[in-house]
Parts: C-alpha cells; structure tokens; sequence
C-alpha cells in the first residue's frame, strides 16, 4: 500500500504513534512516582521545635508532637498558631517533595503536554 497524504500508513502516522507510546509511558512513571510518595513522610516544626507536625505523602496530617512547656492553658492561641504553622510547613515541604518527583517523570511539563 502506497503512503497517502501526512505519512499514514494504514492508520495512524508513526509520530503519533510514538507519541501515544512516550505518553503511555510517562502515565505508567507518574502513577509509579506516586504510590513511592504516598510512603513518604515529612516532619515539621514551629516554636523552636516545641511543635511538631509530621505528614504523610497523601498530605494527611499523621502525627502531631508537642513539648509540654509550649502547652499553656492561658495562651491556647499560641499553641494553636505553632500547629498551623507546623502544619502547613510540611504540607508545604511535601508538596514540593511531590512536585520534584513528578517534575522528574514529566521533564519540567508541568504533568501536561507540549501540544
């Protein structure tokens, strides 16, 4: 059979099929990546380290430490900021844990494609 027009052979153009592969692939890389975060674990602290929060790499909070002089029945608010901040400090670090990974399989994509 004779090419047609744009490089077909009978169905899709090579190109498209390898890019169909490549994309298969760098599925199969991500959905990988992922499950190796989910084992993950990043711990946080506030208060000069009287607060700890740990994450998980499914950015759920898994453990929260606290030293007993930073527990204070007349400042609550206190405590309650050094989690926050504890807190968000690890999901931060794991979401740039996440995003390194991922930036690995994708090569700086972004998890789209250049198309």
């Amino acid at each position: 059979m004779s090419k047609g027009r744009g490089g077909y052979q009978g169905g899709m153009p090579t190109n498209m099929n390898n890019l169909m592969k490549q994309a298969q692939k760098m599925q199969r890389q991500m959905e990988e990546a992922s499950k190796e975060l989910e084992d993950k674990e990043i711990t946080a602290a506030a208060g000069g380290g009287a607060v700890k929060v740990t994450v998980s790499g499914k950015k759920e909070i898994v453990k929260v430490e606290l030293s007993e002089e930073v527990v204070d029945p007349e400042d609550i608010e206190m405590l309650e900021d050094l989690i926050v901040a504890a807190a968000n400090e690890a999901l931060r670090q794991m979401e740039e844990l996440s995003e390194a990974a991922m930036g690995k399989v994708t090569g700086g994509m972004n998890g789209g494609f250049p198309f």
